[in-house]
């Protein structure tokens, strides 16, 4: 009832605990605190938390436009509803090294499991999109070692994302996945990569965590969840792809509400009145007031 029992700090040590197993984890990209819910019931592993998909919810595109307010107060409804490690797109961090800082611990105290920051220029652009710029190597590895610096709590998931592949090429990627991992990046995010083989690159130059980033209609392949563990991802994430279902769905059904007047045609494809109260556990919430209002007002 009500949010999570797991604490943020326990989240955290269990989240790293597996993640040192060198287990693939498997983190859907919730669009709201209902869907993370629904992903922790699918028996998923974490719940991924995309900036694109906060700035969609917004009616923005993804470049940059979101606050760390918004994004640490979004992440917060989300990460409080489930008893699974949630891990977030921080962009390029909210600003220079001490607004990382601040990010950092603002993310923690929104009870996140990790974050992760890219290597972009700001305004940024979606990942999977072409004209791409980064930052230089310096900046890029300020960013992290400030995110570093700031955390309090050492399980606290920093995370790296590099975008260089799209811009220098694979090995400027290697060399800089190498380099922020050196800065004190915990894992590394090296996003748009092409093939299998080049995150097997990645692979072989780090000794970290990496995760692969498995979106519809980008750059790569969508490789299945056995063919990344086999190259040795420990994470990948599919960010946008409930939004994009749900949103897909939404419009089907319009269509069908303006063609036939009514959306008898599309009870078979909606959430069951039951399938929801159990998931937000109606009865429990009844018991309690149940428990609760047990007795009578003398007058």
């Amino acid at each position: 009832m009500l949010y999570a029992t797991t604490t943020p700090e326990d989240k955290r040590r269990i989240f790293r605990e597996r993640l040192a197993s060198g287990e693939l984890l498997r983190f859907p990209g919730a669009f709201n605190p209902l869907s993370a819910r629904l992903i922790e019931q699918k028996g998923f592993d974490g719940v991924y938390i995309s900036g694109a998909v906060l700035s969609a919810d917004l009616g923005l595109p993804d470049i940059g436009l979101t606050t760390l307010t918004e994004v640490a107060g979004r992440a917060k409804q989300i990460a409080r509803m489930t008893e699974l490690p949630a891990l977030v797109d921080a962009d390029t961090g909210f600003g220079e090294p001490m607004n990382v800082a601040r990010t950092i611990q603002e993310l923690e105290d929104a009870g996140l499991a990790g974050m992760h920051i890219e290597d972009q220029v700001n305004p940024k652009r979606c990942g999977h999109l072409d004209g791409k710029q980064v930052v230089d190597e310096s900046t890029a590895l300020k960013r992290i070692r400030s995110a570093a610096d700031a955390r309090r709590d050492d399980n606290f998931l920093i995370m790296a994302r590099t975008d260089i592949r799209a811009v220098d090429g694979l090995d400027a990627a290697v060399d800089r996945a190498k380099k922020l991992v050196d800065a004190g990046a915990d894992a590394i995010f090296p996003e748009a990569m092409r093939d299998l083989s080049e995150f097997e690159a990645i692979r072989d130059a780090v000794d970290v965590p990496i995760l692969a980033n498995m979106t519809e209609f980008g750059k790569s392949e969508l490789f299945t969840s056995a063919q990344l563990a086999d190259v040795g991802i420990n994470i990948v994430i599919w960010p946008v792809s409930l939004l994009r279902i749900a949103m897909g769905a939404a419009g089907r059904a319009l269509d069908t509400l303006t063609e036939e007047g009514s959306l008898t045609s599309k009870l078979g494809e909606m959430q069951h009145r039951a399938d929801l109260y159990e998931l937000i556990d109606y009865e429990g919430y009844n018991h309690f007031d149940t428990s609760v209002f047990n007795f009578t007002v003398s007058r």
